[in-house]
């Protein structure tokens, strides 16, 4: 509780929070914290499990294969920023963070989701001149290219999130030190604020909607030139090849794109919606894309089926190994 004259109080801006996951369901909430522990596990595992795979095996050693992988790195990335905070706060009812501590993790909430999205318009530019132009593929999508694009995502991401969190910066926290979210995402500290923010709500709104328009209008303009040079592929088992591809890549970017696309509806027609309901929202616009993406890459990308099989059998046949070695010597 904050104490002070009048005119003290009315000048008060908090500098540290109280991080408040499903604020309706806190004598549950050690519950609570049990499926999203193995959300957690999941996420870690199988995303590093495909990393590995990448890494390991030669015949996975191509530009497609490391964009996958660095997808399956922004999802452990994402999942490691929000998580064992999340987890904390079911365990201990809330935990403490600074305002300084809160706009580092908004800023690698909002950057991690641009990059997530910025990796997938490079699998579409590589899968455009894959199908395309194969036979300038190689030539076209070297290595030194590829790291260029990477590079270039990265400065995207950060440059389209800057000005959200300096902003966020410049307000004044009032009306409580309580946010009632698992974590800080910029619509859940702003309803603490207290003067107008509507400058906040513009930027916001504006460089999302630039971001969504281009991002769309590049995957529509790459995928209807892929699919149209599909479709002139002689060969029948290439042509499926192609598409089941590309078919792949397009679930993952409808999943991305609709999730957050819903999210930024919901919790704006849906004000009076409580907190515990955009609590929902959120975890699964950012947790289940990242859940789901390497189940989708390991269960239809061929190759990467066809290696995680191996790599189970190997593991197979050492555990069998070891454990007639341990009872022969019994």
């Amino acid at each position: 509780m904050a104490r002070g004259s009048p005119d003290e109080l009315a000048n008060l801006s908090y500098t540290e929070f109280r991080l408040l996951a499903f604020p309706g369901f806190q004598e549950s909430r050690r519950l609570l914290a049990i499926p999203f522990f193995f959300l957690f596990v999941m996420i870690v595992t199988t995303n590093s499990l495909l990393i590995y795979l990448v890494k390991t095996e030669k015949s996975l050693h191509s530009p497609m294969y490391l964009l996958i992988a660095l997808l399956f790195a922004v999802n452990i990335g994402g999942a490691i920023n929000i998580l064992p905070r999340m987890l904390l706060s079911f365990l201990l009812g809330a935990t403490f963070i600074s305002l300084t501590s809160c706009l580092t993790q908004m800023f690698f909430i909002y950057a991690i989701l641009i990059f997530d999205c910025n990796v997938l318009l490079l699998m579409a530019l590589d899968r455009y001149v894959a199908i395309c132009h194969p036979l300038r593929y190689a030539d076209i999508m070297t290595w030194k290219l590829l790291v260029l694009l990477i590079f270039v995502s990265l400065l995207r991401s950060v440059a389209f999130v800057t000005p959200v969190v300096i902003l966020a910066s410049q307000v004044s926290f009032c009306h409580s030190d309580t946010i009632g979210h698992f974590a800080c995402e910029h619509m859940a500290l702003m309803r603490l604020s207290c003067g107008d923010i509507s400058r906040n709500k513009i930027v916001g709104m504006v460089l999302r909607s630039v971001t969504i328009a281009f991002d769309i209008s590049f995957l529509l303009a790459s995928y209807s030139q892929i699919f149209h040079a599909a479709l002139k592929i002689a060969s029948g088992s290439a042509q499926n090849k192609a598409f089941h591809t590309c078919g792949t890549h397009l679930i993952v970017i409808i999943i991305a794109y609709s999730t957050t696309l819903s999210s930024s509806i919901v919790f704006r027609v849906a004000k009076t919606a409580s907190e515990d309901v955009h609590n929902l929202i959120s975890a699964i616009y950012l947790l289940f894309p990242w859940a789901i993406n390497p189940v989708i890459y390991g269960v239809r990308t061929k190759e990467i089926r066809d290696n995680l099989i191996k790599f189970f059998q190997r593991r197979s046949s050492v555990l069998g190994h070891v454990t007639a070695a341990s009872l022969s010597k019994r």
